[in-house]
């Protein structure tokens, strides 16, 4: 699809606090988008911070040019990354540190994408409005104060997270547009802030197909290495935090205690809940589980696909709230796919109208453990599934779909 933009030369500003090498994966998502855009001929500045969760750095040049796409790192956002008082004081310099260079190049910023990484950063785009009457694009990757209460970090009623709503509510009546990531995100918004519904776009994020494509387990030197290949092998990739649903996976793995010699569970990646994931397997006494960490770029097109299926779960208090973008390379990668999620999940209708797996409730451990078992003695039911999957991916979630509908919303209000 071909967009049209003014021909005057626009500049676009994306707020984001992580970008490669960090490996977040809205960081990841960023430099994808942002690399697109400046195709089209927009000159795009990421404003980002010093790497935090990167493999092997702790620090990126200040001021970077990838081909078109100029990158300023603030050095005031890295201390004690792993911390949650840490978390916060980094969100907070990086918010600061965003409206001052907001303050210094705002005569040359036509239009600011604004994350919520950190948490508050949309309303960093409300402020400059009021003072600058500049247009903002926000771009909710999680939903807060939601997420914050819903891990019960602060009760409803407090005071903080009035604040936080009243200010979500003018941030967001005051935008151009707001992009969510999933159908019940955007209906949770609407249910606070009905008056902004036409202005919501839902799009889904994205996998690189080029990058992640389906490799048989035997031809996969990542399976080989981990001897992968000898057993069924579950994968769970990504954050292991208090916005997943471990538990009913753990549980499952117990089910099947008598099929430890035939199954391998791998866990790769890290998260808040991972000592207390290992405790309980070493409690209930699983022996088949493998934990490794985030995987570089170059590893991941084997290390998601060196599997028989992938597991996507999140909390049944997270609907709306998050939405777990490791599903989109799992599809790409052509794995059946097991999900955990409530009823309500828009992941439920995708699972079943792709046919690429199967979806549970939360604590439906016996329902889970079954499918294990379903696809462990159906080698032709784990290839259809894998293929619908790749099938599915392509028809909907490639990089380039996700960015033509970015497009779509940006040209919208730069035509403005």
């Amino acid at each position: 699809m071909n967009h049209s933009f003014p021909r005057q030369k626009y500049n676009i500003l994306i707020i984001n606090q992580f970008f490669p090498p960090d490996y977040a994966a809205t960081g990841q998502l960023i430099e994808e988008l942002a690399t697109a855009i400046t195709k089209k001929g927009i000159k795009i500045e990421v404003f980002t911070g010093q790497p935090g969760y990167a493999f092997d750095t702790t620090e990126a040049p200040k001021n970077e040019h990838i081909g078109e796409l100029h990158v300023r790192r603030t050095r005031t956002t890295q201390m004690w990354p792993e911390r949650i008082r840490g978390k916060v004081v980094n969100s907070v310099l990086f918010f600061v540190r965003g409206f001052t260079h907001i303050l210094r190049h705002q005569k040359n910023i036509d239009l600011v994408i604004i994350t919520t990484a950190p948490a508050f950063m949309t309303w960093l785009g409300y402020f400059t409005y009021l003072i600058w009457k500049k247009k903002y694009v926000c771009l909710i990757y999680d939903l807060y104060p939601n997420v914050v209460t819903a891990l019960r970090i602060l009760p409803n009623n407090h005071f903080i997270i009035k604040i936080w709503h009243k200010l979500n509510f003018q941030t967001w009546t005051k935008a151009q547009q707001i992009i969510v990531l999933s159908s019940t995100m955007k209906q949770r918004i609407i249910e606070v802030c009905p008056q902004i519904k036409d202005k919501i776009s839902i799009i889904h994020n994205w996998s690189d197909g080029d990058l992640i494509k389906p490799i048989k387990k035997e031809d996969n030197w990542f399976a080989r290495k981990y001897d992968l290949d000898k057993k069924f092998t579950i994968l769970y990739s990504g954050n292991m935090g208090r916005c997943h649903d471990m538990e009913t996976i753990i549980q499952a793995a117990y089910l099947l205690k008598d099929y430890q010699q035939d199954f391998q569970f791998l866990f790769i990646g890290s998260g808040a809940q991972q000592k207390s994931i290992i405790e309980t397997i070493n409690q209930l006494s699983l022996n088949n589980f493998l934990f490794l960490p985030y995987q570089n770029k170059d590893t991941l097109p084997y290390s998601l696909t060196a599997c028989d299926v992938s597991l996507i779960s999140i909390a049944k208090e997270m609907e709306g709230i998050v939405a777990p973008s490791k599903l989109y390379s799992t599809l790409a990668g052509g794995i059946p796919v097991g999900v955990i999620c409530p009823d309500t999940s828009f992941l439920k209708k995708l699972i079943m109208d792709a046919k690429c797996g199967e979806t549970f409730r939360n604590n439906d451990a016996q329902g889970l453990a079954n499918f294990f078992l379903k696809l462990y003695g159906d080698k032709q039911l784990r290839y259809k599934m894998g293929y619908n999957a790749r099938e599915y991916f392509c028809n909907y979630f490639t990089k380039d779909i996700a960015i033509n509908k970015y497009l779509e919303v940006i040209n919208k209000v730069l035509s403005k």
